[in-house]
């Protein structure tokens, strides 16, 4: 590339630069200027902190897209509609040119040729350029020519931007996920621009960009469905807390920072579950039929006397006995309300039965209508008969009433009956921590549900200040009105635009948080979209938590049943899916690695291959050069930390990353303690999604007998470096590593 095509692409970056700096100054002189006003109109008040959030988020929005703000150019062919257009994270526009696009954001159609366009199928482009830039300065350019009389475009992958592509995967690893946005290739792009509605399955093997993809199509979607997912809000559900760290800033460089980022262990509110259990315990918590064992355990909560419960009242004793609690039971349960709700119907008619055994005795032949109601209303505020009703049919929480479940031998034994064994339960009972586990976590949602929220105060209380509100809207929009000077008769008036209800509306809405935050304490919510990284780890359960907050199932799942490290995990798609939507979904597959190198890649495939021979490993589109290596120390105690250091000094400021069994773990992080911030000691669930330049795999036999499902464990922890990796054997070898020099 010629020194005069570099300064001019330096010269528009530059000007690309200024227009963001200035729009950015121009956001913050407007927040400013917002936030110094005071006082006011209702009305202005509402003005004002919708501007302020309007600004706020554009500032946000300005100050992530620093980094690689353009990033490519297509020249299209003589007489299309556009003679060059500039692609980037977000769009820019010449306000002293009509508003000319200047920049246009990666996801508008527009863009689209970038991603899609071959020399068979060039969709007018005739040149396409991949920029490369460091902060705000360029420093590469790679051109492709899209012409029919081209050679080969690239390897037989149909790669497009081949130098770009391979330059970007050749990069050191930081520790953060980096988007791809530069380098999407056409099948991750039909997957990012997919229609909103249904559920789609990305299927695909190590390397792939699942995440990648997924993370971009979230962005896209926000783009497109701007008003729609703004309002109900984008779930994006990773694995655990390491990998949402990883991925944590690929939505903000995208120009996204309204999307709820969580774990399933993070999806009650006002709970992040970071209790440790058994793999066991958390495989059986997360089975089906731990619905049932749930309901079963709060009906057990409804109890009836057996066969009289005798409650003093006034001196006297009241009697209740079965048949009346058993008829009370009956009813309230075929309401087929939650527990708390159906409660007040139980209450009721036993209440209704002790009022007419005070009556009786009082002499009902000379009380009326009101004497009876004083006789309730007397009996409703009694202390030992609340008690009493409270022993029957007790207000319970979802926590209350799981940790009694796993506490209480008798009252698990009983909810459980013959849906699990004695040992089973025993291992439910053994397994207990002080903090709530990651597979407790849809358990309460269940019983959320099954017990619900009795909010009939809260909801009066509610009503009353909407009534209040609505008043004061009318008031203020009765003074407006007055204030108004008609100069013409065809001026519109106040109310003519914004009627009390809607005023109402707005001013409660002043202190909205984003939908992300809402959705974030509000366990009811439910998302306009739901995207699942590593879906095939998750439990029955836990697929019941997530069907719940997407009703109208629109949704992306990504994952690889071939890496499937949990027990419960899925073993199919369809199996996963069925329940919730039959065989209303659709299967998108990725093919190539885009981070393993080839010579990585074979020795995984042969572990794949003892997996399911059926299974197919993807294509590594580049080779790193160094093979695999294997080593049986004396001494694992002694030699690991020289291993790791001759790693670190391989990968030249690169990440290193040690894969562990969990019993050894602590050992190993104690051995390496000091060895810097470029090294990470993982168990391989922990290292899932994650990827590093270079992986030392300490003793694979071990790993491989953690678990029901080991060589998918193998199969992860092979997959995860992007230039180097050497197994370190401590006993038995691993056939399908048999062969590493």
């Amino acid at each position: 590339m010629s020194t005069e095509e570099l300064a001019r692409e330096q010269d528009y970056v530059t000007t690309l630069y200024r227009k963001l700096d200035a729009e950015r100054a121009e956001a913050q002189r407007r927040l400013d200027e917002t936030l110094q006003l005071t006082g006011g109109t209702p009305q202005a008040r509402t003005e004002r902190d919708v501007a302020t959030t309007l600004y706020t988020d554009r500032l946000a929005q300005l100050g992530s897209v620093e980094q690689g703000l353009c990033f490519g150019r297509l020249d299209f062919v003589p007489g299309h509609a556009e003679e060059t257009t500039y692609i980037g994270r977000l769009g820019l526009f010449d306000s002293d040119d009509d508003y000319k696009p200047l920049l246009v954001d990666w996801r508008a159609p527009v863009a689209r040729p970038f991603y899609l366009a071959t020399a068979a199928s060039p969709e007018g482009v005739r040149r396409r350029r991949h920029i490369r830039s460091l902060s705000r300065k360029v420093t590469g350019l790679d051109d492709e020519i899209l012409d029919l009389t081209a050679a080969d475009q690239g390897q037989d992958l149909g790669l497009a931007g081949e130098a770009a592509l391979l330059a970007a995967l050749e990069q050191r690893r930081t520790g953060e996920m980096g988007d791809i946005v530069a380098t999407i290739q056409a099948e991750q792009d039909r997957i990012i621009r997919a229609p909103l509605g249904g559920v789609m399955v990305v299927q695909g093997g190590p390397g792939t960009g699942k995440t990648a993809v997924a993370l971009h199509r979230a962005a896209y979607l926000l783009y497109t469905h701007r008003q729609q997912l703004t309002t109900r809000g984008v779930l994006v559900v990773g694995p655990n807390s390491t990998f949402l760290r990883y991925i944590g800033q690929v939505l903000p460089s995208l120009g996204e920072t309204g999307v709820l980022l969580a774990t399933i262990g993070q999806l009650y509110p006002g709970l992040d579950a970071t209790g440790v259990e058994s793999r066991e315990a958390a495989e059986i918590k997360g089975r089906i039929v731990l619905a049932d064992v749930l309901a079963n355990a709060v009906r057990d909560r409804q109890r009836v006397p057996e066969p009289v419960l005798e409650i003093e009242y006034e001196r006297e004793l009241l009697r209740l006995d079965r048949r009346t609690c058993v008829d009370a039971r009956t009813r309230a349960r075929r309401s087929r309300r939650p527990h708390n709700l159906a409660r007040r119907l139980f209450v009721s008619d036993v209440l209704d039965a002790l009022t007419r055994q005070a009556a009786r005795r009082l002499g009902e032949d000379l009380l009326d209508a009101r004497d009876v109601q004083d006789i309730r209303a007397e009996l409703a505020a009694d202390a030992n008969i609340a008690a009493a009703l409270e022993s029957l049919w007790p207000v319970l929480t979802p926590e209350g009433v799981l940790d009694d479940l796993f506490a209480d031998s008798e009252r698990l034994d009983s909810a459980a009956g013959k849906l699990l064994s004695d040992a089973e339960r025993s291992c439910l009972k053994s397994g207990r921590d002080a903090r709530w586990t990651p597979a407790d976590v849809p358990l309460l949602d269940e019983l959320a549900e099954l017990l619900g929220v009795d909010d009939t105060e809260a909801r009066v209380e509610r009503k009353r200040r909407e009534r209040e509100d609505r008043a004061y809207a009318e008031g203020v929009l009765d003074i407006l009105e007055q204030d108004e000077e008609i100069i013409d008769e065809e001026l519109l008036r106040v109310s003519d635009v914004l009627d009390a209800e809607l005023f109402a509306e707005r001013q409660q809405a002043r202190s909205e948080l984003t939908a992300a935050q809402r959705a974030a304490q509000d366990r009811t919510w439910t998302f306009g979209h739901v995207i699942v990284d590593e879906a095939q780890e998750l439990s029955a359960m836990d697929w019941r938590l997530l069907m719940r907050r997407s009703p109208n199932r629109s949704m992306t799942l990504v994952g690889d049943v071939a890496q499937t490290g949990a027990a419960g995990g899925a073993r199919t798609w369809g199996e996963v899916l069925s329940p919730y939507v039959a065989d209303r979904w659709r299967l998108e597959q990725l093919t190539v690695n885009y981070r393993t190198p080839a010579e990585i890649m074979a020795v995984a495939a042969r572990v794949l291959a003892e997996v399911d021979p059926a299974l197919e490993a993807p294509s590594s589109v580049r080779e790193s050069g160094v093979a695999p290596w294997s080593v049986t120390p004396a001494d694992v105690a002694a030699e690991l930390p020289g291993l790791v250091t001759a790693e670190l000094s391989a990968v030249d400021g690169g990440t290193v990353a040690v894969l562990t069994p969990a019993a050894r773990l602590d050992e190993v992080r104690a051995l390496l303690d000091g060895a810097g911030d470029r090294v990470s000691v993982l168990t391989v669930e922990r290292a899932k999604g994650l990827e590093f330049d270079a992986v030392l795999l300490l003793a694979p036999d071990e790993i491989v007998a953690d678990s029901p499902r080991g060589l998918n464990d193998l199969y992860v922890a092979l997959t995860r470096a992007t230039r180097r990796l050497g197994v370190i054997s401590t006993g038995s070898t691993v056939p399908a590593l048999s062969a590493l020099g």
